[in-house]
Parts: structure tokens; C-alpha cells; sequence
């Protein structure tokens, strides 16, 4: 009678840690590519970021030139950020409100030319 009631005691304590076990395994895991709960934005810093402008390239190619800001491309006389565009020549683009924007030495150019 013991060896049964040994039995008895070591299944239901199997069975306690399999049901235990399930429960644990059945808990969602945290998501490692999701930011902190500190690295919130708020709305203000979105909206500086997005008007900041960056010239990434000037083409020009026989009359036509064309300016590319944050990667949309523009032409004289269009408007980037609500201000026109009055020149475009390879050194750089001109806005209305005075602005310039001034591309680098190409890196395969040489010093002094």
C-alpha cells in the first residue's frame, strides 16, 4: 500500500510541474526590439527633425537643374518648406528667404580646380 500512495503523491507532483510549466511557458516574452519606456518623442521633437533641411545632391544636365532635398527632387521656381527656389547651379542652391545650400568637393576631385 505505501509503493502506491509513493506513486500517488510522486504523479500529482508531476503533474503540478507540467501545469506549472505550461502557465510559465504561456506568459508572452518583452519584445527586444521595442524602445525603452523612456524613449518616448514627444511631437515637438518630431516636427524639429522633420524641418531641418539636408541638400543631398545637385544635377544638372544641359538647361535643366535640379536640387535634391531630404531626397525629393526640386527645380527652380518650386517651393521646399513653403520658400521658392531661385537658383541652381553646381556649387549649390538659393532660396527666397536667402538661404544657401552649398554641396562638397567631390570626393574623386582634386585640390585646386
Amino acid at each position: 500500500m505505501r509503493t502506491s500512495s509513493v506513486l500517488q503523491t510522486k504523479a500529482k507532483l508531476l503533474l503540478a510541474v507540467l501545469l506549472f510549466t505550461g502557465v510559465v511557458q504561456a506568459q508572452s516574452l518583452r519584445d527586444p526590439t521595442r524602445p525603452g519606456v523612456g524613449a518616448v518623442t514627444s511631437a515637438s521633437n518630431n516636427s524639429a527633425m522633420t524641418t531641418q533641411l539636408i541638400l543631398n545632391s545637385v544635377v544638372i544636365s544641359g538647361n535643366s537643374a535640379t536640387a535634391v532635398f531630404n531626397n525629393k527632387m526640386f527645380t527652380i521656381g518650386d517651393s521646399v518648406q513653403g520658400v521658392k527656389i531661385v537658383r541652381i547651379n553646381a556649387k549649390g542652391v538659393w532660396l527666397a528667404d536667402g538661404r544657401q545650400f552649398t554641396m562638397y568637393q567631390a570626393v574623386t576631385g582634386t585640390k585646386g580646380q
